[in-house]
Parts: C-alpha cells; structure tokens; sequence
C-alpha cells in the first residue's frame, strides 16, 4: 500500500546576518505498509513524527525540502497526484483539534469529508450518524460548533472525519491524545478494525502501551 524509501526531510532558515541554515529533522526513513497492518512510528515530542504524516500528504511549508521516495499503491506520491488522493484515498486524523472549522456545525464537517471519501450523497445522512454512534458522541452533537466541544468529543470528531469514506490508508497522528481511557479503547480498535478490512493504518505516537494494543 505504502512504501517509503531513504525520505529526508530538511528545512532551510536564516541566522543573524542572513546566513542560511539547513536541519534535517527526519534522515534516511525507510517504512513499508501492507493492506491490513497497523504500522506504529513512536517516538517523544519534536521528533518529527507529525512532518512524516504532512510529507505523505504534500502539506510541508515551502521552506520544507524532501528527499527519497514515497509509493502509494506502487506509484510515485506526487504533487499532482496527492492532490487527487488527499481526503479520498489518503486520509489524516491531525494532531491539533485546531483542525476543525470554527464557523461550520462539526456535523456538517463530518458530512463534507464523507462525501469527499465516496460515500454517496444519499448514504451520507446514516454513514454520518453511524460514525458518531461508533466514537460515543450523541446525536445532538452533529449540531454543535467546535467551540462547544470538550477537547476529548473534538478528538473523537476529528478521527470521524478522517474514517467517516473510503480511503485506504488512515494517517492517525496522535489519535488518542486526550482521550480517557473508554474512548483510547474505542478509538485503537476502530484503528484496528480498518486495517482488519483491508486498510492500512500509519499510528504515530509517543504512546508505547497504545501502540503494542494494535500495532503489527
């Protein structure tokens, strides 16, 4: 499904006196994801994790320079291409609820992101709610805006939208972050049960003990 081979990725800033400065915070990565795995990338906070999942998705600020190469489904993640797959072939679960659009109903958001995943217009209404069931947010919740939401209920919306279509691979970047412990269950085996159907699942994580729960 996904192949990554010798990826860098290096930033490119200015000092004082307008000297120029390269940092590579991610070196010579090599990753491979087969329908059905759950693939677990670990590590603390400021280790690059979150820039893995934005050079899959072409997301990278424009000082931002990536070396090696990334294979979706045995051809090459471009440019192009990724603007195609992104939302409907490849989708994020982001680590900030930040993500979510402050102005629209968080049901609405759902309902986009269904219809951009291929689900069909007519199938959206019950796909929409049966997501909402699956992360144990009530009905009336559809109706919210993410300021209304606890930190937690806009986590479990985020990983909704992300799972709501049909993509066949799930990025989840910190998907349990401050969740309880009922909700990190719920949340890690939806992941699980994804990639049990075919899917495959990039986990990235500080979480050790979430990841050996699903992770292959």
């Amino acid at each position: 499904m996904l192949t990554i081979h010798d990826l860098s990725v290096w930033f490119s800033s200015y000092t004082f006196g307008l000297k120029r400065k390269k940092s590579c915070v991610i070196k010579g990565l090599d990753l491979t994801i087969s329908p059905g795995q759950v693939m677990a990338v670990i590590g603390q906070s400021g280790a690059g994790k979150s820039l893995l999942a934005h050079a899959l998705l072409g997301i990278l600020p424009g000082n931002a320079r990536v070396e090696g190469s990334m294979l979706f489904k045995g051809e090459p993640l471009t440019p192009q291409r990724l603007k195609i797959l992104r939302g409907r072939q490849i989708s994020l679960i982001p680590q900030s609820v930040t993500s979510l659009n402050p102005l629209l109903r968080v049901g609405l958001q759902v309902a986009r992101a269904a219809q951009l995943g291929g689900i069909a217009r007519k199938d959206v209404p019950t796909t929409v709610r049966q997501a909402f069931t699956r992360y144990l947010l009530p009905e009336e919740v559809m109706g919210w805006y993410p300021f209304q939401l606890s930190g937690g209920m806009a986590r479990r919306v985020l990983t909704a939208t992300a799972t709501v279509g049909k993509a066949d691979l799930i990025i989840a970047d910190e998907p349990t972050s401050g969740l309880d412990p009922v909700a990190i269950r719920e949340a890690l085996g939806h992941l699980r049960e994804l990639a049990d159907t075919g899917k495959a699942v990039l986990l990235i994580t500080h979480d050790i003990e979430a990841a050996l729960q699903i992770a292959d």
